[in-house]
Order: structure tokens, then C-alpha cells, then sequence
């Protein structure tokens, strides 16, 4: 991947000190953010963490000096440097003064998209998902190139808030030959979007930032047209939006069915269902896991009725290893219990506060039991049975101990956990782990398993 960042055009427009410092820093390549405000040291956040660049305070005359070269602040409060990606936000006090300002550095990485070459290539619609700061962005600004440079098409890109082409009427190369179109207001999304369409006879519609109903709407009169769509939205997987009503209807929003006896008797499930509208506005789905590993939904339709019937659903990911070559697997899952979002582990440890967290999360937590070779886990209001049924689906080596004395942890169901004092408390005694979860699926305990081997 080749990076561009312009940081010294950034720099630029800062105060010298700020300048001096983040020029002699060892890690300048891998700054994120600096950020000013008034009567504090200036800092900076590296993808390593924050770290302050002076020792001197931040006063009225530094945040004057940087307000003066950069450009008009919107009415989102943020303005930008000419010809770069740079996005300068400002923080206001009631008597609406600028007394803080977050410089994010804009970068155009180009190579991003070879983990989905294919599927630009396929001409379907692709919506983008991914939590803040995790590189939405960038990638379809990369797509924006491809498309326009290399696939020749006719490229137009919604740019609400210029971070997509930068804060300039001239657009960032890093767009290659796509066309930009400007929004002056936030609320006016979806009006430049039908207009892009109705002007300007594109190909290919890019937009940042899905975020509203008028905009989910927008979006799918734009795909009724046959004009192929690529857009991002907040959301760490598919489950996100079809949870979110203003946004399910880029995936063919959700409506509840009633039944008939005997149709309900027939499906094995009760009389009022979940079931997808329409057809999704957008037919491939990408999930942002990580930088170089993202989960694929190859047919959005699909996926989403099984996701609503709660029947296994096969998605793919992709990993992009350091001797650039891209790594496919796929992989399934039991999909019931979808909205039940409930899915809480609890973790007395001696070495670690007591804390819940979330099994979806890719965060892995280390006791000291956990150094033996082999997984020993005491059950306690679980099924044997179905504990055996999902080890020997995932394929992990793990051992089930009805002695609590030889266990690495405990799990079981929730509502019996909390109630067993006596098991709480020999637990913090032995160092051990407890995980609770709400039902006995084998979905929930899939989770719980590959959260624990992981």
C-alpha cells in the first residue's frame, strides 16, 4: 500500500512549536490527530495512543493564528486546508468563541481496495459498515479511483462534508477522474443525491455517511434507477442495520408477518415473524472488522432472511497479510436469537476489575488460568450435551470438568449465576473466570466458546 498524507501542509498552519516538535517525532508517520485547547498542552494521538507535544499551554493567540490560514469554519464546524484531505473541527463556547480545535490528518492510501477488487468489478451495490475512525473514508475514496481510473466509468461522489475530496473546489487527486459534488447542507443529503442522478447521467454514486431515513430512501429510488451504488454507514455489522429502522431499508427493510396456524406449524415458529420487505437497495455488504480483515455478505438478501428465520448464515472474510496476498474463509453461524442483544459476560478476577463486556467484541481478557495447555471449564445450568454438540462443531480443544477444583473457568446461564453466592465467592477464591449467558442456544453458547478461544 502507498500512503500520501500532506502532513506538511498541516503543519503549516500551526503554531511553530507545535511544528518544531511533531517534525522531530519518531512516530510523525503514524499521527492521527493534534489537538488544541485553549489553556492546555497541545497533543497529539498516535495510533499507539495520546501524548502531549509542549510543555507550553495553548492561549487565545496560538488557536487565532491557525483559525487565519485555514478555511471558513461550516456550519458543522469544521473547515479544511486547500488541495489536501485535512479536516480541521472547531469546539465553541456559549458565546459561540472557538476555543478548541481537532486537526485530523487526512491521508489517500491507495491499495486499500484489493481485498475487494472482485466485487467492484461486479458491478453490484456495496454498502460499507464500521465503527468511527476504522478507515470508511479512505477506502471509498480509493473505490472513487478505481471506478473512475481504472474501471472507466462515470463516477460522482456525494461529498456532505468534504472529507471524501477534500475542502476545496477543486478536488484531492486522490478521486482520480470522479466528479464531486458538494452539499451545503447536511439536511440536503438526499436532494444532491436524486439530483447527481437526474443531472449528471453517473454510473456509479458514491456517498459517505448514510445516516437518516430520507437518505435510506434516496438511496434506494437511486438503485431503482440501475445506477450502482457504493455507500458507508455507523454499524459493526449487519445485524446494526437491520436493527436501526431509519437505515433497514437499504437492506429491504423489516416489517412483522402474522401467520396463519397452520404456515406457523408448518415454519415451526409463532405466528408473528420478522420478514424482509423489499429488495435491498444494496446487494453486497462489507464489514470493517479491522484494518486488513473485513467479513463479507456476498448476497444481502440472503443473508438477511437468515438472519430473521434464525438459520445458519455463511459469510466470508478476508485478510490481507504483510506479503500482500489476500487470505478468503468462510465460515458459519447459527443466527437466532437476533434481537436479543443481550449477550454479557462476567469476569471476577483478582487480576482484573470486575467488568461486563460484550462476546461480540474482539477484545480478549487474560487470567492466569488460562496459561494451561488445555481449557478445562466447569458447567453449571448448561446442558452437557449441548456444550459437547458446539465443541465438537468449532473444533477446539476444550474440556468439560465436573470438578471445580481442575477447572480454568466456570460458565453457565446468568440468572443462576447471579443467584449462586456460594459459587461466586469459591470462584474469586480459585481465580476463576465466571461467563454467564441469558439462554441455553447453541448460538449464545457458539459465541461464548469462540470469545473464550479466541
Amino acid at each position: 500500500m502507498i500512503e500520501d498524507d500532506d502532513l506538511h501542509k498541516l503543519l503549516e498552519n500551526l503554531p511553530l512549536f507545535i511544528k518544531e516538535h511533531v517534525n522531530k517525532h519518531n512516530s510523525k508517520e503514524k499521527i492521527i490527530e493534534i489537538i488544541m485547547d485553549l489553556g492546555r498542552r497541545p497533543e497529539a494521538r498516535f495510533l499507539t495512543g495520546p501524548e502531549y507535544l509542549s510543555q507550553k499551554i495553548i492561549s487565545w493567540q496560538d488557536i487565532e493564528y491557525t483559525i487565519k490560514r485555514v478555511s471558513k469554519f461550516s456550519n458543522e464546524n469544521r473547515a479544511g486546508i486547500e488541495r489536501t484531505l485535512h479536516r480541521i473541527s472547531c469546539i465553541r463556547n456559549r458565546q459561540f468563541l472557538i476555543i478548541g480545535l481537532t486537526c485530523r490528518i487526512g491521508r489517500a492510501i491507495f491499495g486499500t481496495i484489493c481485498l475487494a477488487r472482485d466485487l467492484l468489478e461486479s458491478g453490484k451495490s456495496i454498502l460499507i459498515l464500521g465503527k468511527p475512525g476504522v478507515g470508511k473514508t479512505t477506502i471509498i475514496r480509493e473505490i472513487a479511483r478505481v471506478l473512475s481510473d481504472e474501471m472507466q466509468k462515470r463516477v460522482i461522489i456525494i461529498d456532505t462534508s468534504n472529507e471524501i475530496a477534500g475542502d476545496s473546489d477543486i478536488p484531492h487527486s486522490a478521486i482520480g477522474r470522479a466528479r464531486r459534488m458538494q452539499v451545503a447542507q447536511t439536511n440536503l443529503q438526499h436532494h444532491v443525491m436524486i439530483e447527481a442522478v437526474e443531472n449528471h447521467m453517473p454510473q456509479v454514486i458514491i456517498i459517505d455517511e448514510i445516516g437518516t431515513e430520507l437518505e435510506a430512501l434516496a438511496a434506494r429510488t437511486i438503485a431503482e434507477k440501475g445506477v450502482q451504488l457504493v455507500g458507508t454507514t455507523h454499524g459493526h455489522c449487519l445485524e446494526n442495520v437491520i436493527k436501526n429502522p431509519p437505515l433497514a431499508d437499504l437492506i429491504g427493510g423489516i416489517q412483522y408477518v402474522t401467520l396463519s396456524d397452520d404456515e406457523a406449524k408448518r415454519r415451526q415458529t409463532q405466528k408473528s415473524i420478522l420478514e424482509r420487505k423489499s429488495y435491498p437497495a444494496f446487494q453486497i455488504v462489507i464489514e470493517i472488522n479491522e484494518q486488513n480483515f473485513w467479513t463479507i455478505h456476498e448476497d444481502v438478501k440472503e443473508s438477511v432472511d437468515l438472519l430473521l428465520r434464525g438459520n445458519f448464515s455463511t459469510t466470508q472474510t478476508r485478510t490481507f497479510t504483510h506479503n500482500e496476498k489476500t487470505v478468503i474463509k468462510y465460515k458459519s453461524m447459527q443466527t437466532n436469537q437476533l434481537f436479543n442483544n443481550s449477550h454479557l459476560v462476567k469476569i471476577p478476577n483478582s487480576s482484573i476489575r470486575t467488568t461486563w463486556v460484550s462476546i461480540n467484541q474482539k477484545k480478549i481478557l487474560y487470567s492466569k488460568n488460562f496459561k494451561q495447555k488445555k481449557l478445562m471449564i466447569y458447567v453449571y445450568s448448561l446442558s452437557y450435551n449441548l456444550l459437547k454438540e458446539v465443541i465438537a462443531k468449532l473444533d477446539v480443544d476444550i474440556v468439560i470438568t465436573k470438578e471445580i477444583k481442575k477447572a480454568s473457568l466456570i460458565i453457565g446461564l446468568k440468572k443462576h449465576l447471579q443467584l449462586n453466592q456460594k459459587l461466586q465467592k469459591l470462584a474469586k477464591q480459585k481465580n476463576l473466570p465466571i461467563y454467564g449467558i441469558n439462554r441455553s442456544s447453541i448460538y449464545q453458547v457458539a459465541k461464548l466458546i469462540q470469545f473464550i478461544t479466541l
